[in-house]
């Protein structure tokens, strides 16, 4: 079944059957979630007016958006993953387009990552009943969430609530809300997406809860025999924005240097200040109960994007010597 998408070209539709290469056509493959289509139509528009290509969202449904089990359980968020990227070395799409916080931190032969967009908002989302904050919530109060890293910071801040293992998409775990949870923790990115910022009743900053490694950055991949050919180069192009690609690349470096997997409650920001690169990264226990941060700075510019991830690798570097593998589950790379 094909879908008209909205797009100021006209030239962006869906596909949620496999879709043959064609002449004049790029193919981009997706998850079939909400939040994903959102996420990749702008993407798609963005390459159909830089290439005055056709774009096909072409929905490829992974082990991830099907299985209930707990996403730890799962394999982390590789499991969002592998489909998409079994479906480009397959020839099913010539591009896929991820949440790059989903991204395993392993190189994966013949695929290269082409793009990172420009980074939405990298923060968590407070979204409770009554227009409650986190400090406002009473004791006991029930909240949601799948992530190790945002257990760890709500029992930091708040030991008295119940913390509740959460799946689902984003409309299913926002309607909790309300009826058996208090409270859920999203990403902000996600929900400024799909048009859902008025759910949120708090913004966590960066400062006291920074996010997963890469949370609202976009990761464009394609086949390596690609990256350098066209269309895919003006594709890439026109998406690739240097700056976010330096902290999301700061970012995951850390995360690969500690070998840390999606059962490793930590959490890391990285941002530009004129030509200096700063990564401040936390790893928790998961109860809470105790943190470590390490925080360093380079200079960077676009010419040397081997800084960033030379950052990455010298704050871990600092964790480690300083005994996070005692307080997180460290040793087992995504």
């Amino acid at each position: 079944m094909n879908a008209i998408l909205p797009a100021s070209s006209g030239r962006v539709f869906r596909s949620d059957a496999p879709l043959a290469a064609a002449p004049g056509l790029l193919r981009v493959g997706t998850r079939g979630s909400a939040l994903a289509v959102s996420q990749t139509t702008t993407v798609a528009e963005q390459i159909a007016e830089a290439t005055g290509l056709d774009v096909a969202l072409v929905i490829i449904t992974t082990h991830g958006d099907v299985s209930r089990a707990p996403l730890s359980q799962l394999g982390g968020t590789g499991v969002f993953v592998s489909a998409l990227r079994d479906a480009l070395l397959g020839g099913e799409c010539d591009l896929a387009v991820h949440s790059l916080k989903d991204l395993p931190t392993g190189a994966c032969p013949g695929i290269a990552l082409g793009a990172v967009p420009v980074r939405a908002d990298a923060r968590d989302a407070f979204c409770a009943r009554d227009g409650l904050t986190l400090a406002e919530l009473p004791a006991g109060a029930r909240v949601g969430t799948g992530s190790p890293r945002r257990v760890a910071q709500i029992r930091s801040r708040r030991p008295d609530l119940e913390v509740q293992d959460l799946r689902g998409n984003v409309d299913t775990r926002l309607g909790r809300v309300g009826v058996d949870l208090d409270a859920v923790v999203l990403a902000a990115a996600g929900l400024d997406r799909i048009g859902r910022a008025e759910a949120i009743t708090e913004r966590f900053p960066l400062t006291d809860a920074p996010a997963a490694p890469g949370q609202g950055a976009l990761a464009i991949e394609v086949r390596e025999s690609d990256v350098h050919s066209e269309p895919y180069a003006a594709a890439l192009s026109a998406l690739d924005h240097a700056e976010s690609r330096a902290t999301a690349i700061a970012e995951r470096a850390l995360l690969a240097t500690l070998e840390a997997g999606c059962a490793a409650p930590i959490g890391a920001c990285a941002e530009l200040a004129g030509e200096t690169l700063r990564l401040r990264a936390v790893v928790y226990r998961v109860d809470g109960t105790e943190q470590l941060a390490a925080e360093a700075e380079l200079p960077w510019s676009a010419a040397d994007p081997d800084a960033a991830t030379e950052l990455g690798r010298l704050v871990a570097g600092e964790l480690l010597a300083s005994g996070a593998a005692r307080l997180a589950p460290l040793g087992s790379p995504a």
